[in-house]
């Protein structure tokens, strides 16, 4: 297995801030189809209970593979990125993501096994506010696809 697996329990130093606007949620929503105005309308928004435009909830995986790169880019991880598959993302929210945040990231590297010649890498991802208030938790699985291609 190429991927090295001392990297298990490696927390990776704190990414960003990723500063979050209007625009960019409404792009995001756009892209992925969400058409409720609480993505493209403050007004809409506010009146639902939120400060500003809310982010859709998959959104958090931006800033998570924004935060996963210093991992998957780092030389000694043995992450070869040409050979990576995506296998899983969960995500725990702890609230939403709105215009106005600046998001930060902290990855942990939680696992890393072989099956069936493959790596199979789990991370997680803390999502929260510079001023530290939890946003998301999310988990990854990627799959290091191992052989000659």
């Amino acid at each position: 297995m190429a991927v090295n697996p001392d990297f298990v329990g490696r927390t990776y130093p704190p990414s960003g801030p990723y500063p979050v606007d209007a625009a960019l949620v409404a792009d995001f929503a756009r892209a992925v189809g969400a058409t409720d105005p609480v993505h493209t309308d403050a007004e809409a928004a506010r009146a639902a209970g939120y400060a500003d435009v809310v982010a859709p909830p998959t959104m958090a995986v931006r800033f998570a593979q924004a935060t996963e790169a210093a991992y998957v880019e780092d030389a000694e991880a043995g992450i070869d990125f040409s050979r990576v598959v995506h296998g899983e993302e969960r995500f725990v929210h702890h609230r939403p993501i709105t215009a106005g945040d600046e998001v930060v990231g902290s990855l942990t590297v939680d696992q890393v096994r072989e099956a069936g010649g493959h790596a199979m890498v789990t991370t997680r991802t803390e999502l929260a506010t510079t001023s530290g208030e939890a946003l998301s938790t999310v988990t990854s699985l990627i799959v290091v696809r191992g052989g000659e291609g």
